[in-house]
């Protein structure tokens, strides 16, 4: 359960009447004792009474109840189509031949045509070019096991910044107020790498990318090493493409990068980015003009933005 000062700085709170949110937390109001999920018809709560959980049974084992009318109980369509996505990227994955179309179709209880459609909504990609992404990086050597990595952590206006580098370039630029949640971001990230601290010779690179921070106006021109899915890198190339000044939607990008139906998995993309402010996942807004969410909050999201608005006029 999330208890905050002020609730209306959680972007859950933004997202309380979105019911494209479904499935991503539970809400519950203090006064009613009854759990609901987000987009639910019944009234706004007042902000001082919510409560947000992970899910309907933590939000149960804390006494509420769930709500008669958005029954957040029980899955919703997205959740039960996510669910079935993750199945059969499962199959996909531990199937010793590529499956046909047809075998992912009778493996889900589905027509080809709705599971195709289903797929690439929700990853960005086809069943068979899921599948080819997947083996080509299986064939890889696995990078992060032998991967050594220097990092070093400096002080900007927005927080305290870790600037960590491999052999190819910049491989995370990661944000926070704490020095240790920092190192500990960065070895969620790379498990398996051998992490070592930088010495003065890295305070250049450090100094470099907190001035672009600083200065969106600054050329950043320190090498990167960019590492996800086919579709994450095709949606970071997207947002690079950002004008300085100016912000997208999630339906935008998703829209830029041929798969308009991919909203969510154009939000997840942006969560996932290694590379704060140099992949500006910080231009990317909600339809209606809301900050929505940022993997390194909404107050550093906002302050870029309106860094980036001052450069654009002067």
């Amino acid at each position: 359960m999330t208890k905050l000062t002020d609730i209306t700085t959680d972007p859950r709170w933004q997202q309380l009447t979105d019911a494209r949110a479904n499935g991503q937390f539970i809400y519950a109001v203090i006064t009613t004792g009854i759990y609901c999920r987000p987009g639910c018809p019944s009234r706004r709560p007042n902000p001082d009474n919510v409560r947000f959980f992970n899910s309907a049974a933590q939000a149960e084992a804390a006494g509420f109840r769930p709500c008669k009318r958005c029954r957040p109980q029980h899955s919703s369509p997205n959740q039960q189509h996510a669910e079935r996505i993750i199945r059969l990227c499962r199959y996909i994955e531990t199937a010793e031949q590529e499956p046909t179309l047809t075998d992912l179709a009778n493996h889900a209880g589905i027509s080809a045509y709705h599971l195709q459609r289903l797929f690439k909504s929700a990853t960005g990609l086809s069943p068979k070019a899921y599948a080819k992404a997947y083996r080509t990086q299986q064939l890889q050597p696995k990078g992060n096991s032998a991967m050594t990595i220097h990092f070093v952590i400096g002080q900007s206006s927005l927080g305290k910044v870790l600037v960590a580098k491999n052999e190819k370039g910049i491989c995370a630029i990661l944000l926070d107020d704490n020095a240790d949640a920092l190192l500990t971001d960065l070895q969620t990230r790379f498990p398996n790498a051998l992490l070592i601290q930088g010495d003065t010779g890295f305070e250049t690179m450090l100094h470099d990318v907190i001035q672009f921070i600083e200065d969106p106006t600054v050329a950043f021109n320190l090498p990167l090493d960019i590492r996800g899915t086919v579709f994450q890198q095709q949606v970071w190339s997207a947002l690079q493409k950002i004008p300085l000044g100016e912000t997208r939607s999630y339906t935008d990008i998703a829209a830029l990068i041929n798969s308009p139906k991919a909203v969510r998995a154009v939000a997840g993309a942006c969560a996932a980015n290694h590379l704060a402010v140099v992949i500006p996942c910080h231009r990317v807004v909600r339809s209606d003009g809301d900050l929505s969410g940022y993997r390194w909050g909404v107050a550093r999201k906002k302050t870029l933005l309106e860094r980036e608005s001052l450069s654009k006029k002067t």
